[in-house]
């Protein structure tokens, strides 16, 4: 599952996100879905969200998308 898709997103899920200063790089930070920032239903780069941590980030992975 990539995180281009809003609907696919939901608080509480487990993703992988790529923070703004990782961008270059590509590095990944695993962490909670706290909000969900982007309001379109897509996003090309990734739907932007809020970690329970605080951080903030592009999801470019899904990892428990079925409860």
């Amino acid at each position: 599952m990539n995180g281009r898709n809003r609907k696919d997103l939901q608080p509480g899920l487990t993703v992988d996100i790529v923070l703004k200063a990782d961008q270059r790089t590509g590095k990944l930070t695993r962490g909670i879905v706290k909000d969900i920032l982007t309001n379109s239903s897509t996003h090309p780069h990734g739907i932007k969200v809020r970690l329970s941590d605080g951080q903030v980030g592009r999801v470019q992975v899904i990892h428990n998308h079925e409860k």
